[in-house]
C-alpha cells in the first residue's frame, strides 16, 4: 500500500511535542448554540433582524454519506475504501476520542491522515454523522480549525451537532457575522437563547437584543452567570470600574468571545488548543502570537512556516525564555539566508537546542532541512546537523550521504535506510526497535484485527501503544513498529522508530 505524506499541502490549501495534556476535549467546551427542534421563541423580537452580512446559502450534496465525508481521497492518503471494514463506528469514535495530542509527530501526522481521509462509514453503515463529529471534535482538540472547518462544509453543516461545531469555529475564527447570518437561514432547528442575544447585538439589533436576554432570564432560559457577562456585552460602558467576572469552567467559544469582546480576563492556564487559533490575528501582541503558534506547529494544526515568521518578525526587546529562543532563530535564520558558512555553522546547535526546549526539533528540522542537506560542518555541529537530517522530511536521502561516527549514529542511519541487520541497537529502546525490524509481526490482537480486515482499527489501537513514547513498554514498541510494517506503513514506521531514539522525552 503506498502513502503519501499529505500534511503541508493540506495545510498550506485550508490556512492559506512534550507539551502538557491538553486541558479539556472538545465535547466539554463546545457552545450549546442551537436546539434540535426549533419552539416558539418566548420573546417578542424576531431573530432575523437587520443583519448586514452577506446570506449564506448551504448546499450539502445530494444523499451525501456524512460519516464519510473527508478532504483527502485515497490517490493522495493511500487508505483503501475499506479502511474501517467490519469495525463498529462505536469502536471508532471511541479510539479516536483517547488518541493524544501530544503524540509523537509522526504519531500526529498519521492521525491527521485518518481523520481527513475520506473513506467508507464504519460496518458499511449508510448514513450518519457520529464518526464525522468524533473526527471533528479531535480535529478541535488539535486545535485544527480550518481543517475542522472545511471537513464540516464539505458535509454541509444542516444538522444541530454539525452546525453547533461550525458555529464555533467561525467565533474562534473572528467570523462572526458569517456564523449569526448562517444561524438565521437554518430552519431545521433554533439558537439558543444566548445565542440569539449574541448574533442579535452583532447584528446592531441592540434593542431587540436587550429585550430577548430581559425575557430569557425572567423565563429561566439564561442562567444568572450567563446573563451577567451578556448584560456588560450589551453594555460594557455601565459597567465601568467594577470588579471583572469570574471566568466560567469550561469556558466555550461563545462565552470566550464576548469576554474577548469586552476585554474580560482569561482564566488561568492554558485554555484548549482551538482558543490559541484567536492569538494568530494581526493586533495581538508579539510574544501571545508566537506562543500561540508555537502550541498550535507543535499540533501540526498550522505549518512550521507560521512560526518562523512570527519568530522573525522584529527584534526582540527583552531577554529570557521565548525571547532567548527568538535571537537564536533569528541568529540562524539571517546566517542561512545570507550563504553565511561560518554563522551557520556557529549558530545551528544554539537554533536547534532552543526549539528543543519547547519540543519543536521535527518542525524546526522539516522547515531547515532541505537547506542543510549537502552542507559541511565543523566537528562540534555535525552531531546537531545530524539529528535534523534524520529528522526532515528528506530523511532518507540525507541518510545515504552521512557519515556515522558511533554505533548509534550507525543504528539511526541504518534505520533511516530500512536495515539494521547488523548494527547495534543502542539500549533496551533501540533493541525492541530491531526486533520490530528484523523479526516477523508477533501473534496477538493486532495481527487478529488484520486477520478480520479492520484494519483502521489496528491502527488505531497501534498508536496508543505509543502513549508514553520512549518510556513505552518494549514489547509495546516492538509490536506498535511491527504492525505498521506489516500494513504498509514502512516510512512511518521508520520516523517513528528514529523520533523515539532522538526526542527521547516522556509525552
Amino acid at each position: 500500500m503506498k502513502w503519501i505524506r499529505y500534511l503541508p499541502l493540506v495545510l498550506g490549501v485550508l490556512a492559506a511535542p512534550a507539551a502538557a495534556q491538553e486541558p479539556l476535549s472538545a465535547i466539554d467546551w463546545l457552545s450549546k448554540s442551537v436546539r434540535e427542534k426549533p419552539v416558539a421563541a418566548p420573546v417578542a423580537p424576531d431573530v432575523s433582524g437587520p443583519i448586514q452580512s452577506p446570506e449564506i446559502t448551504v448546499t450539502p450534496l445530494a444523499g451525501i454519506r456524512k460519516d464519510t465525508v473527508g478532504l483527502l481521497p485515497s490517490a493522495v492518503t493511500g487508505l483503501p475504501p475499506d479502511f474501517w471494514g467490519g469495525s463498529n463506528t462505536e469502536t471508532i469514535t471511541r479510539l479516536i476520542s483517547r488518541q493524544r495530542t501530544d503524540s509523537l509527530p509522526e504519531v500526529l501526522s498519521l492521525l491527521y491522515t485518518i481523520l481527513l481521509a475520506e473513506v467508507n462509514a464504519p460496518g458499511g453503515a449508510l448514513s450518519g454523522s457520529d464518526l464525522l463529529l468524533a473526527r471533528t471534535d479531535k480535529l478541535l482538540d488539535l486545535g485544527a480549525l480550518n481543517q475542522a472547518q472545511a471537513l464540516l462544509e464539505r458535509a454541509g453543516p444542516n444538522e444541530p451537532e454539525i452546525f453547533r461545531r461550525w458555529f464555533d469555529i467561525s467565533l474562534l475564527t473572528g467570523h462572526e457575522e458569517h456564523a449569526c447570518t448562517a444561524m438565521r437561514a437554518a430552519p431545521g432547528f433554533a439558537p439558543t437563547m444566548e445565542a440569539r442575544v449574541f448574533c442579535l447585538a452583532r447584528g446592531g439589533d441592540w434593542d431587540a437584543a436587550a429585550l430577548t436576554l430581559a425575557t430569557g432570564e425572567t423565563l429561566g432560559f439564561i442562567k444568572q452567570s450567563k446573563a451577567d457577562l451578556i448584560t456588560r456585552f450589551l453594555d460594557p460602558q455601565m459597567f465601568e470600574g467594577q470588579p471583572d467576572l469570574p471566568p466560567p469552567t469550561p469556558l466555550t467559544p461563545l462565552e470566550f468571545t464576548m469576554r474577548e469582546a469586552i476585554a474580560q480576563p482569561r482564566p488561568a492556564g492554558a485554555l484548549p488548543l482551538a482558543f490559541a487559533n484567536v492569538d494568530l490575528r494581526s493586533g495581538i501582541a508579539w510574544r501571545n502570537q508566537m506562543r500561540a503558534a508555537e502550541r498550535l506547529v507543535r499540533s501540526q494544526a498550522v505549518p512550521a512556516r507560521r512560526l518562523i515568521e512570527f519568530y522573525t518578525q522584529r527584534k526582540p526587546a527583552a531577554s529570557g525564555g521565548i525571547w532567548d529562543r527568538v535571537r537564536a532563530i533569528q541568529a540562524f535564520d539571517v546566517a542561512l539566508l545570507s550563504g553565511d558558512n561560518a554563522g551557520i555553522d556557529l549558530t545551528l546547535p544554539t537554533a536547534y537546542n532552543a526549539m528543543r526546549e519547547v519540543a519543536l526539533e521535527v518542525p524546526f528540522a522539516r522547515y531547515y532541512g532541505d537547506r542543510l542537506a549537502g552542507r559541511v560542518f565543523s566537528k562540534a555541529t555535525t552531531k546537531t546537523a545530524f539529528k535534523i537530517a534524520l529528522l526532515s522530511d528528506g530523511f532518507e536521502n540525507s541518510a545515504r550521504k552521512l557519515v556515522a561516527t558511533s554505533d548509534r549514529q550507525a543504528f539511526l542511519k541504518g534505520l533511516a535506510l530500512g536495515n539494521v541487520a547488523g548494527l547495534t541497537p543502542p539500549g533496551t529502546l533501540g533493541q525492541a526497535i530491531a526486533d520490530a525490524f528484523e523479526k516477523p509481526m508477533p501473534e496477538g490482537s493486532l495481527r487478529d484485527l488484520l486477520t478480520e480486515k479492520r484494519l483502521g482499527e489496528a491502527i488505531l489501537r497501534t498508536m496508543l501503544l505509543l502513549k508514553d513514547e520512549s518510556f513505552a513498554d518494549p514489547g509495546d514498541i516492538r509490536a506498535a513498529l511491527s504492525t505498521f510494517r506489516a500494513v504498509g506503513l514502512e516510512q512511518e514506521a521508520r520516523r517513528i522508530a528514529i523520533q523515539l531514539l532522538l526526542l527521547e522525552r516522556l509525552g
